[in-house]
Formats: C-alpha cells, structure tokens, sequence
C-alpha cells in the first residue's frame, strides 16, 4: 500500500521523499526504486527523538514525506505505542497517520476496529483509512458510509485483491529491486483507488523546518579511507551511516567481494556490511577479494564485520541445503543457516551505540573474546582490530565510538 501510494504521487508529478520507520534496508531499497531518492531509516529507539525530527526535515526539503511503519502502529520495543513504534514517531514527528487495514472479509467489524486504534491515539491522529484486499467498489464504498455514520477517519483509498502486484520474499523478508522482476508501478499506481481530494486536504507538504538541531558530527576520521562492501551479497547499508562516515570526513571507498575486486590498496578500515552472502557462496568461496580482506585483518588492518559480513569472515559456510562452503578464514568460527529465526531484536552497546539483530543462521562457539559489551543480543568477536557480530550499528547512534572502532586514532 505504501509502494502504491508513492507510484500514484509520482506518477502525477508531487514531489514525495520516501522513510521507514525501524530497523530496515529492504523496503527502503524498494521505495528508491520508485522516488529515485534515498529512503532513510526514523526510530525512536536506535535513530533517536531529536535526530528524527531533524533527519526528516533535513531529507524532505519541500517534497512530501512518506514514512511507512513498522509491524502494527503500537507495536514497538516496549509497552502499546512505546519507543521504536510506528505510533511513538507520529508523535515525535507530530504526523498525521493513514491506517492500513486488510478489509478481507471483513464488514461491520471494521467499525470497533478502528475506533480501538482511534482511541488509543495519544499526541497523534489517525486522519484517514486505507483498506487493503477489499472485494469491490460496493465493498469499499459500505466501509466508506460506516466510517462516515460512526464519526471516525475516513476512508481514502482502497486496493482489491490485484493479481499480479505480489512481492517475492525470502528468509530475510523481501527481494532486492533487480533480483526479480518488479511490478508495474504505473499498474501499481492504477491500482490504488484514492479519494484525491479528500486526500490532499488532509495531506500536503508543509515548508522544512530550518530551526532544527543539525545532526553534524566532527571530522573524527578525516584523512582515512574506509572501504565499504558493496554488492548483491553484502547490502545492509542505511544511507544514513555511509554519510556520518563522510561527515566525519573519511573518505568512502565501494568494492565487490562478489566481482573479485581487490581491497583497495589506501583502505585504512573495512566494514562489511549484513546482506546475503549464503545465497552466493559459491561465488564467494573462491573470490580473490575474501584473501585480500583476510591478509588486511592479519596484518592488523582495522575491519567491522556486521552479520553476514562476519559470516564471511569464517573458516566454512553452511547453506541451507548443508553444503558447506570456504570463506575467508579469518575468525575461527563456522555459520550454518537455519530454517527459523535465530536472533531478532534491538542492540545498544556499553558506549552507546545502537543497533538491531536480525539472522537466520548461528555461529558456533570460539575462545576469541567479545567485541562488545552488551546486555542482550551477540557480543562478537574480536580478534586483533577485528570487530564483528550479528548486530548492525546505526553509525549515527554514537559517531565518536565509531570513529574509534574504525581505528580513528590509529596512524
């Protein structure tokens, strides 16, 4: 529903500027693919309040900002509509809320459904309804009269049971734009039946907001180079964090351990980002870039490895078919995927810095000692300068300590 409402915005030419609430990178990916901008990460929790505010603003310009939410609107870290929920941004960023709720089925009990939503709103409203998977233009247009009779948001769009407009998925949650062929967005746009008026009365971009808090932090890394994995295997990246390594002045380098790049040879720091290397193993087991990066951690070169970066980092491996495959054999560990969840949920490190697990896989025990001091979720490992574990860090969370894992105060 989010992706069919950005089609229809640009289809007729309004300026929209794409976010997702909580911890993400797929759907994000999927609405560059339709803004052909950037769509940046808000959470109250790892991104924080105040940052937030100002990152919505600083990102939006003019445009009109499209934030998709998270699980259901109350569910969050803690609590009904606590921190890291779609409910709790609302109110941080003082937005009004379209409810999207599958209709399918579904009648007169849309009624105390959304009154139960409606009430539960606390410093933010619930403007309007989008119904998802109605039956007909009659079905939608008695939830329509309902709404309307019981004095709650009105209805201002609705979808059918559109064949054809599904999203692949997989272990981790949606394809990649590029992996398969992507609905037709204009079919998309088309697809969504939107009251236009009723919409842009409730809905229009307000001026950017220039008194806010800038999110700037100090050049900490400037005159280093940090060499970034970037590929189809290595792609858990938020916009948001390759641009606080840029603030703080280093200058960023991509590669493609999936094309055999070599390490850059100026590389003072790697970070390996989370992605899919199981899914090209193969491809990586005897990619010349995994030994440049295993020489680089031996000689004590600085690397921050983030879930499946530290996969590939390992001695083996294991797919989900058990094959198991060589990597770069740098961390004495092997990591074998798993048909369930193996680890979900919001990190924060000792020093401050925030981020989020999310894995399919498990690694089996080593001597190496922890790379983080933590209270819940992995602690790593850490060999030489190595640092890695299943946790993604939001750079911004904490830009000094980054700085500092990412040898900032090494020559």
């Amino acid at each position: 529903m989010t992706m069919a409402l950005m089609a229809r915005l640009v289809r007729d030419h309004h300026p929209i500027a794409p976010f997702k609430a909580g911890p993400d990178y797929l759907d994000p990916a999927w609405h560059r693919e339709i803004a052909k901008r950037p769509s940046y990460n808000l959470d109250t929790f790892m991104v924080g309040p105040q940052a937030c505010r100002s990152l919505f603003h600083e990102k939006r310009g003019d445009a009109l900002g499209i934030v998709e939410g998270v699980m259901g609107l109350y569910d969050g870290k803690t609590g009904v509509g606590g921190v890291g929920s779609t409910a709790d941004l609302a109110r941080v960023l003082d937005l009004p809320v379209l409810l999207v709720v599958n209709v399918r089925g579904m009648a007169g009990s849309l009624i105390p459904l959304v009154k139960g939503f409606v009430d539960a709103a606390d410093g933010f409203v619930i403007a309007g309804i989008l119904a998802n998977q109605a039956g007909s233009k009659h079905h939608a247009q008695r939830l329509a009269d309902w709404l309307l009779d019981h004095n709650l948001p009105p209805l201002m769009g609705w979808m059918g049971r559109e064949e054809g407009l599904a999203l692949q998925e997989r272990h981790l949650g949606l394809t990649l734009p590029g992996e398969t062929i992507p609905p037709d967005f204009h079919r998309l746009a088309d697809a969504l039946n939107l009251d236009w008026q009723l919409f842009s009365q409730r809905f229009s971009p307000t001026p950017a907001q220039g008194h806010l808090e800038s999110n700037r932090v100090e050049p900490l890394l400037c005159g280093r180079t940090v060499a970034v994995a970037h590929d189809a295997a290595f792609n858990f990246i938020y916009p948001a964090n390759v641009e606080c390594l840029q603030q703080m002045g280093a200058k960023v380098i991509f590669f493609s351990p999936l094309a055999g790049d070599p390490l850059p040879i100026s590389s003072h720091a790697v970070w390996l980002s989370g992605g899919y290397p199981e899914l090209f193993a193969e491809q990586l087991a005897t990619s010349p870039t995994l030994t440049d990066i295993r020489e680089f951690g031996l000689r004590g070169g600085v690397i921050l490895a983030e879930c499946g970066g530290m996969m590939a980092l390992g001695n083996q491996l294991v797919d989900h078919h058990g094959i198991s495959w060589p990597m770069a054999g740098l961390l004495p560990i092997r990591t074998t995927m798993t048909p369930r969840l193996a680890g979900l949920g919001y990190r924060e490190e000792v020093s401050g810095v925030r981020g989020h697990e999310f894995h399919h896989s498990v690694r089996e025990p080593c001597s190496l000692p922890p790379a983080f001091a933590m209270e819940r979720g992995d602690p790593g490992l850490r060999l030489g300068n190595v640092r890695a574990s299943y946790v993604h860090w939001y750079f911004p969370s904490a830009p000094q300590v980054i700085a500092d894992w990412l040898g900032a105060s090494k020559t």
